[in-house]
Formats: structure tokens, sequence, C-alpha cells
């Protein structure tokens, strides 16, 4: 059989952790479910189902060590140690996933505790992209390819003088390839790198973790308040726990302009920046910058940190349009994961549905700045952009 597993359970992005800890503290029972979206229109080998069931049992061997609690405790120290010896106790649980293969079409969801089922996404991701490489036999460049070529991203992101993480978990070529990509980004002097997304990375290459929440952090709080409130009540709770640190706002959940509306000078004082993910990045600039100025914030001492689809011409576009306005960061995923000479998959796994206390369940959706990255329920997302007065 294929041997395809993960070796720590911090082989996650942190934004996961750092959504754990919240949902800990704050959604104890709160049930939810998620679905693997194959945007990509890939097909699965047969045989495919029965690898990755074989790779997700073998994640419920997995556990916290003693050195990994102790990097957690000396590198994050706005999360709470009741956190940290909650996860040194938790144990992915394989019956949260369902896996089904009908000829080359993938079927996987999970579904149980919100707090337990949030760390199955981006493994799940990143063990299909690898399965999937693996099983169809698709044979990579080799590793000094990989190397040189993400040394030569390196120095050109250093000459443009810009910070740039690395990002490329979820859809990484496969662990092997995201580890030489992290050997070469730390042995790069000097260097504009300043962290990477995966916990178990930033670990073993002496880095920092970088993240704070995702889409499905909105997506709950619609289901939960109704989307006129969903931006605001998520940011409201983001605060409650973390009083300040990890202070950059996700703003494209339901369009950037709904999350503009609600991201008043209380928010945008007390977050240090946002985060662009979908849509016209220098039209997103423009939109930031202009929120700022209205309300007497100094866009150069805020920052926007870009991550749809990065590589290095867009890089360097949006460094030279953003000079002198707004501060400028990058998290840069599968251009740097892999970039190993075969296609990319594009696959994600999507927040769906969050149970009511009847038992029902309610639909979630997302309405990102490009209409073909909206993701739920039909008749939801039309409710959703009538509620929210959004025009296509």
């Amino acid at each position: 059989m294929y041997d395809v597993r993960l070796n720590s359970i911090l082989d996650n992005d942190f934004y996961k952790i750092t959504m754990q800890n919240a949902v800990v503290k704050l959604f104890p029972s709160s049930i939810v479910k998620y679905e693997f979206i194959n945007r990509g229109k890939h097909q699965f080998p047969k045989g495919f189902d029965a690898a990755l069931k074989e790779a997700v049992n073998k994640m419920a061997e997995l556990k916290l060590t003693k050195d990994e609690k102790k990097f957690m405790a000396r590198t994050c120290p706005y999360i709470d140690l009741p956190y940290l010896d909650f996860l040194e106790g938790y144990h992915y649980d394989p019956s949260e996933v369902k896996i089904h293969q009908e000829g080359t079409e993938l079927s996987v969801t999970v579904e149980g505790l919100w707090y337990r089922t949030i760390l199955w996404e981006v493994p799940l991701l990143a063990l299909i992209s690898e399965l999937h490489y693996e099983m169809n036999h698709m044979e990579r460049d080799s590793n000094d390819i990989v190397m040189n070529r993400t040394l030569e991203k390196a120095d050109s992101l250093a000459r443009l003088g810009v910070n740039f993480a690395e990002f490329g978990t979820r859809r990484r070529h496969s662990y092997k390839v995201q580890n030489l990509v992290m050997e070469a980004l730390t042995q790069n002097k000097p260097s504009t790198f300043i962290g990477s997304s995966n916990v178990h990375f930033a670990m073993k290459y002496g880095v920092k973790p970088i993240g704070t929440h995702a889409h499905e952090w909105f997506m709950f709080h619609a289901a939960e308040y109704g989307f006129k409130m969903a931006n605001e009540l998520a940011l409201e709770h983001w605060v409650d726990v973390y009083r300040g640190d990890l202070g950059v706002a996700l703003s494209d959940t339901y369009t950037t302009d709904v999350f503009f509306q609600q991201f008043d000078k209380k928010f945008a004082k007390l977050f240090d920046g946002v985060r662009h993910d979908s849509g016209d990045p220098l039209e997103f600039a423009d939109k930031t910058i202009a929120h700022y100025q209205n309300n007497g914030i100094n866009p150069l001492f805020k920052y926007i940190i870009f991550s749809d689809a990065l590589n290095l011409e867009k890089v360097e576009e949006i460094t030279n349009y953003c000079k002198g306005k707004i501060g400028v960061s990058f998290g840069i995923g599968t251009n740097l994961t892999n970039d190993v000479g075969l296609k990319p998959m594009n696959i994600v796994m999507k927040l769906i549905g969050v149970q009511a206390p009847n038992k029902e369940w309610i639909p979630t959706v997302k309405l990102s700045d490009e209409h073909g990255k909206y993701t739920g329920d039909p008749k939801m997302i039309e409710l959703a952009k009538e509620f929210l007065r959004i025009k296509d």
C-alpha cells in the first residue's frame, strides 16, 4: 500500500490551532459539517478511497509531544495554557470522516463537534494531494530543481524587499516537497522570509507560525447569528479571545464591500491589518487605503497580507502599486509547495452546515469577491445576497 501519512499533529495551518482555541472557549457544544470540493474536476484512480482511509486511520495515533507543547507555549504566549493541555490530550477520531468513491469521483465529509472537527480540513487536503500524485505515478522535478527554484524565488522577493511567508500546506505536492521548500527558504540569507502557516515546519525550522482565522470563522457566525451580524460578531469574538493579538482580519467572506461597512473605526484601529484572498488585489488595496483614510487612520501604519494565488509577477505588481501607500506582506502557497513540474490540484474543503439547537442543519455560504469562488447552498447564497444587498 501507499505509505502517505502525517508525521505530527502540528502538521496543520496555524489558523486552525488559533480558531480551535477560540472555539473551545466560546462554542464548545456547536456541531458542524465540512465537505470536500473538487474545483479542478480531478479524477481519482481506483482504490483511492481505501488509501485515503488508511492514511486517515493512522492520524488517530498522532499526539502533541512535550517538545511541541513547549514550542507552542514559548512561541504563542497569547494561547492559554489550558488549551495546550487540551491539545495534549486531543486525538483525531477517524469516525468523524466519511470517505466514499464512485468511479473516479471522490466524496469526503467531516461531521461532529466543531472544536474537534476543526483540525481535519488542512491535513485531509494535503493527504488527498499527495496521494493523487503518488497513485497516478506522476513524476515530479528533482530535489535539486525544487530547492534551486525556491532559492531563486526567495532571492527575487528579497530584492523586492517584501516580507513573505509560506502558506502552502493544503495543496502541497507532498510532505517531502514542503520540507525541501522550507529548507531552502531558511538557508537563504539575507532573506525577507518571515515564517510558515504550518506549525510543524515553523517549529522544525525555527521560524514564526503565521495565521489568524479562516472563512469558516465568519461562515459559522452567519449561520449562528445571521448574515448581517456575521462580520461584526466574528471580529468581536476574536477580540474577546485574543485581546489585540493575532490582529489580521480576513475581509472577503461576504465580499469586501460588506466587510468594510462593519469594519468600523474601533476594529480598524484595533486590528493591525487585513488579509486579501479573492478579487482584484489592486482594487482591494485602493478600497483598504480609502477605508483607513476615511476613518482618520494613516494607512502606512497598517498593512495588507495578500494570499490569493500569488506568483512572483503578481507580488511585484502589488508591491510596486502599494509602495508608499500602505504596508504589504505576502502569504505564498501553491507556488512554493507545488511548483514541481506538475499541475497543482485545485481542491478545497469548506464548512457547509451548522446544527441548530433543534437538530436542523443551517447551510453555510461564502460570497467572496470572485463569483466563481461562491460556495454553499444556492438558495442560501441568494438569501445572503438579498440580506446583504449584494448585486452581481
